[in-house]
């Protein structure tokens, strides 16, 4: 038989789901293990949300809808829009799709050709190099520092630029390090976009997971130019603990949007019907179980970073949003324990599940191979659990 792709070959599993996945596995066969890997809330899906998916099913809201959604949902996406971040678009210029992972795939396919350059921050989150790739472009890394919190500079996304530089991905708040971007850098990065013809493409995914009075600004607020080039990635996964209901959506200039909605009225149809209908609940319903879940998650960040920061070996930023912590092992990288050389953050990883049973998220998914990262989506008990075995194994390094 004739050989598959060489390009699928290339593209790589996400290792968070694999991380995740392993750690389910040692679960089910009755391992206390304490998952730091989660990527979603540990929160149910709010109750009226809930009850609007059930009211969509039971009023026979279960055939195909528009490709690109629903015109009610993306009419709640533009009133979401206008009330939060003084935005206007219409809905021909939002498009619903199966997650926000989907709406990143869906822009890159529309914007790139073989050999189009994007500009990603290091660290990204694990699937932007892989998105770029399967849609012919080709990922240019920009590592940031811890010192300027892992903000990209002006400088640095200067000396990147040239002729074949399509696109650059700002993430805020960031996965995986909680970073968030304020307005005096968006438009310091802004200014250079406009001035070297790039597109934006802004993931704003985690914009209501915000502590400490942060408050989050949409790089597309700067003015009309800078909102006109930019493609703002949001959905519902996050900040509505409906990660599994898979709906995401992006808005940017018509054309462009027009593009995405073709690319995905071939590759999957629409988005789920009830799910839609549910994301319409979660935008416009009441926001009151949103701010419940970001007040416990700021209590559980406030004690992991204050815990890591007591480890002698281990030291984090304080995260500004999303419900990660970044956590920098470079001081305990090349010593062995148990016989086990911790050369890289994966075999610190692999030896802090087989032999602590704490599963963590190696920072070379991240492209920062000195570092961990943590999520405090998970329960504070286990938290605490979770982290007194860290501090064990990090004890017990030779």
């Amino acid at each position: 038989m004739k050989p598959i792709s060489s390009k699928a070959f290339k593209i790589a599993p996400s290792p968070t789901l694999a991380i995740s996945a392993r750690a389910k596995e040692m679960k089910n066969q009755g391992i206390n293990v304490i998952g730091f890997g989660a990527g979603q809330p540990d929160f149910n899906t709010p109750n009226h949300i809930r009850e609007a998916a059930k009211k969509a099913i039971d009023e026979g809201f279960t055939g195909y809808t528009p490709a690109a959604g629903i015109v009610e949902l993306k009419e709640a996406v533009c009133e979401k829009f206008k009330k939060e971040n003084n935005l206007d678009f219409k809905p021909s210029q939002v498009i619903i799709s199966n997650g926000a992972k989907h709406s990143l795939y869906n822009t890159f396919q529309a914007l790139l050709d073989p050999g189009d350059e994007v500009i990603i921050p290091v660290p990204y989150w694990v699937s932007y190099p892989q998105l770029v790739e399967m849609a012919g472009g080709t990922p240019v890394f920009v590592e940031t520092e811890e010192e300027h919190k892992f903000k990209i500079t002006p400088q640095q996304l200067k000396k990147v630029i040239n002729e074949k530089t399509k696109a650059l991905i700002i993430n805020s708040p960031n996965n995986p390090t909680g970073t968030v971007y304020t307005k005096k850098d968006l438009e310091d990065i802004a200014e250079i976009a406009v001035s070297n013809d790039l597109y934006i493409i802004s993931d704003e995914i985690y914009e209501k997971l915000l502590y400490d009075e942060d408050t989050h600004f949409s790089i597309a607020q700067i003015d009309e130019e800078v909102k006109r080039r930019t493609i703002i990635i949001n959905g519902v996964s996050k900040a509505y603990a409906m990660t599994g209901w898979r709906i995401g959506y992006a808005a940017g200039e018509e054309k462009i949007i027009k593009v995405m909605s073709n690319i995905q009225s071939h590759a999957t149809s629409n988005p789920n019907s009830i799910a839609q209908k549910a994301a319409v609940a979660a935008l416009l319903g009441a926001q009151k179980p949103v701010e419940d879940m970001v007040n416990e998650f700021s209590k559980r960040r406030d004690y992991m970073v204050n815990k890591i920061n007591d480890i002698e070996g281990l030291s984090c930023i304080n995260p500004k949003g999303a419900f990660y912590v970044f956590v920098n092992i470079s001081k305990i990288k090349g010593k062995t324990v148990s016989d086990k050389k911790l050369s890289t953050s994966d075999d610190i990883a692999n030896v802090l599940l087989d032999d602590f049973k704490v599963a963590v998220i190696p920072g070379s998914a991240f492209g920062m191979d000195n570092y961990i990262r943590l999520s405090y989506a998970v329960s504070m008990d286990d938290i605490q659990l979770g982290l007194d075995r860290i501090q064990r194994f990090v004890s017990s390094i030779i």
